[in-house]
């Protein structure tokens, strides 16, 4: 849609309801398209009677293509409005033998109901819904719990009582600017905060609730204040001489916050804790915790159900021909809610997660040839605290002289989680599982790695990436509500016994494989008499199950345990549908939109600039020797962007320079000044593909010494 200015909006009917206004919050966006002399309200168009979204959402108005459009003015155009008697009224009450046909906001003025939801229904004034309640004593009027105004408690149209809670009335207008203001994510009960119950009955009341962030998530710097620690000491007595702000960390008057609010603190002697991983409670939360019963066994979360749920009895069981429009990223962030109260974005939450970092560094001595040995020896260090800020510094072993060359922080975690990613600890090809390895067992490594993925994405590395569904289920919901398949069994011999149980017809086939691998599923303990040809069934998921999960049980408690480390795998349980994403698939591909996008750019004069956009253009395309993963890890360290972010942003600035200059420590890309674009697209192939070849080469060298 070609939009023109504010001012010109106002004097454009909209082609439905013939009116000029613009107001968001009544009638949806007016949008014009100047290439079709065309002008619709949002919510005319999405209400209209005969008129279904065909396209995608950038085609036409959000969907609704220009044709139909057109078709669905014509219709309406024979149609009288029955409140201002004009024609042009495209909206038809869905009652049975009701033919009222009205205008978008001819409706809102006679009190019709309109549900942003399911088929997108519409009442008239005889037919709309209304909310049966139960006779009550009530003899005296009671506030509106959003703007506290008291009112009757009787429900009509201007007056609603929330279905959760049979004290809390709100008027109508109050309810429609909270719901625009919180969004779906956070529209919810102000006296209970539940928000499953109250957002159906406000939808099928008529409240539109739009698929958005809330107003307030939208603000610059919004939350910069959570960015400072608690500090000071509540327990009754203090034993520190200093006082209750005195704080030292890496010793036993450093204060540890409560692991449940972060709004109370202790000095670890005065909780008499041994150190600082140790969990804390304060008495407030501990109080809570153990009166809703919360300690005992947790109930196992669901998988996601995207079913949707009909607010109208009346309204069709399929699936809705349009719906509203979402903001970006809607969709995904609608996939993040079940078994959690919100939906949260998986940046927000590691964010969040590194508010635990405080400003103490711990330089790590890092090796590129050994870089698991390296960071396994840093990680043990006695004095090593994964809260603290971690320095990086790049050591070689065989230079004599002990030089150290300053390092990137998040290439580092980067090509930990590479390597670990290949290592024996994990088994399986694109999607893996933890292996059984009793050297590795018995050395504690599947704790470290477990630690390692945990520090990494809080401290802004990139996720792992190459979990399979199996391995995440089973830390989310428990081994025992985990239930693998083939695509877990990396043993090709194991694979083929499978196979072969699966494949058998009848009893004497499956009889005759038990006897072939008698000896196998004894060894295992899933030996069993078979009767019937269904036993396969059976067979085969015993056997699934002890070679996936209990095979590698002791391994899988260990690698848990280490994912604790800064409270990961709590949020990871809270939150599994938004860590899946990370967990289990890889970032999403760059593209030359995207770099632009990173990158921001600090001093570049016009002509070096478009070199640098149309350089992008050309890798993308493959008119490039380089790719632009090659430019990222350039300029990074990193092939992908963290969920998380770049910290600090990645930049670019132009130098007169012969050739390109990646600084991995500050994120920053030094391009050279050029007068032809032949001339820097050389010089920035010759660089980074060099310089990616000799660090190859570097580390290869070092390991084979």
């Amino acid at each position: 849609m070609n939009e023109k200015k504010p001012s010109d909006s106002q004097t454009l009917a909209c082609v439905f309801c013939r009116k000029n206004d613009d107001c968001p919050n009544k009638y949806g966006e007016k949008k014009i398209n100047e290439q079709w002399n065309l002008t619709v309200h949002y919510y005319c168009l999405l209400m209209s009677s005969g008129i279904w979204q065909r396209g995608k959402e950038e085609e036409g108005v959000y969907g609704f293509l220009i044709e139909d459009i057109r078709k669905e003015v014509n219709r309406a155009s024979k149609l009288k409005c029955c409140i201002c008697k004009k024609n042009g009224a495209s909206i038809g009450c869905v009652a049975p033998r009701c033919k009222r046909s009205y205008h978008f906001p001819c409706g809102l003025q006679k009190e019709c109901i309109f549900q942003f939801t399911g088929n997108f229904a519409s009442f008239c004034w005889n037919h709309r819904p209304v909310q049966i309640i139960t006779p009550n004593n009530y003899r005296d009027s009671l506030p509106c719990t959003i703007c506290l105004e008291f009112i009757e408690p009787i429900p009509t149209y201007s007056i609603l009582r929330s279905p959760c809670c049979k004290n809390a009335w709100f008027h109508r207008d109050c309810l429609q600017i909270q719901a625009i203001n919180a969004g779906v994510f956070f529209f919810r009960c102000t006296v209970c905060n539940n928000s499953d119950i109250f957002q159906k009955e406000m939808l099928r009341m008529g409240i539109h609730i739009p698929e958005k962030d809330a107003s307030w998530e939208l603000e610059e710097n919004a939350y910069q204040e959570l960015l400072q620690h608690y500090e000071h000491c509540d327990v009754r007595r203090c034993r520190c001489k200093e006082g209750r702000d005195y704080n030292v960390p890496n010793s036993k008057w450093e204060i540890k916050r409560c692991q449940s609010c972060g709004s109370s603190g202790t000095h670890l002697a005065c909780s008499s804790l041994q150190s600082w991983e140790q969990n804390w409670e304060c008495l407030d939360c501990r109080g809570i915790t153990y009166n809703s019963g919360d300690f005992q066994k947790a109930k196992k979360h669901t998988l996601p159900n995207t079913n949707n749920v009909e607010i109208n009895d009346c309204l069709l069981e399929e699936s809705s021909p349009k719906s509203s429009r979402q903001s970006p990223g809607a969709q995904q962030k609608d996939l993040m809610r079940q078994g959690n109260r919100f939906r949260r974005d998986i940046s927000t939450i590691i964010i969040e997660l590194g508010f635990q970092i405080i400003k103490k560094t711990k330089r790590l001595y890092i090796n590129k040839a050994d870089i698991w040995n390296s960071a396994l020896n840093g990680f043990r260090n006695q004095k090593f605290n994964p809260s603290y800020t971690i320095e990086v510094a790049y050591v070689n072993e065989s230079d004599n002289f002990g030089t150290e060359h300053p390092g990137s922080k998040q290439e580092f975690l980067s090509l930990l989680m590479q390597h670990l990613e290949n290592s024996p600890l994990f088994e399986g090809s694109l999607s893996k599982n933890l292996s059984l390895n009793s050297q590795a067992l018995k050395e504690n490594l599947y704790y470290e790695a477990g630690k390692m993925v945990a520090i990494s994405l809080v401290h802004g590395g990139p996720s792992p990436g190459f979990f399979s569904k199996t391995l995440f289920n089973c830390l989310v919901f428990g081994p025992e509500d985990t239930f693998p398949t083939l695509d877990d069994v990396s043993d090709f011999d194991v694979a083929q016994i499978l196979i072969r149980v699966n494949s058998a017809t009848n009893v004497a086939d499956l009889n005759s494989i038990v006897n072939d691998c008698y000896n196998y599923l004894e060894l295992i303990g899933c030996l069993r008499i078979i009767t019937s040809l269904s036993d396969k069934y059976l067979l085969a998921k015993d056997i699934l199950a002890y070679h996936v999960i209990k095979r590698v049980q002791a391994p899988f408690e260990s690698f848990k345990q280490g994912l604790k480390t800064l409270g990961v795998l709590e949020k990871i349980q809270t939150y599994p549908e938004a860590f899946y994403s990370i967990f289990c698939h890889k970032p999403e591909n760059l593209s030359a939109k995207i770099l632009r996008d990173l990158f921001t750019v600090q001093t570049c004069d016009a002509q070096s600039l478009g070199f640098w956009n149309s350089y992008l253009q050309a890798v993308e395309d493959g008119k490039s020797a380089t790719t632009l993963e090659d430019i990222l890890i350039f300029a990074t360290g990193c092939n992908s962007i963290p969920p998380a972010g770049f910290k600090p942003t990645p930049s670019v600035e132009c130098l007169h320079m012969d050739f390109p200059v990646g600084n991995k420590c500050n994120n920053c890309l030094a391009l050279p000044i050029t007068n032809t674009y032949k001339e820097f697209q050389d010089k920035m192939d010759f660089s980074i593909r060099n310089t990616l070849r000799l660090e190859k080469e570097e580390s290869s060298h070092y390991v084979g010494h």
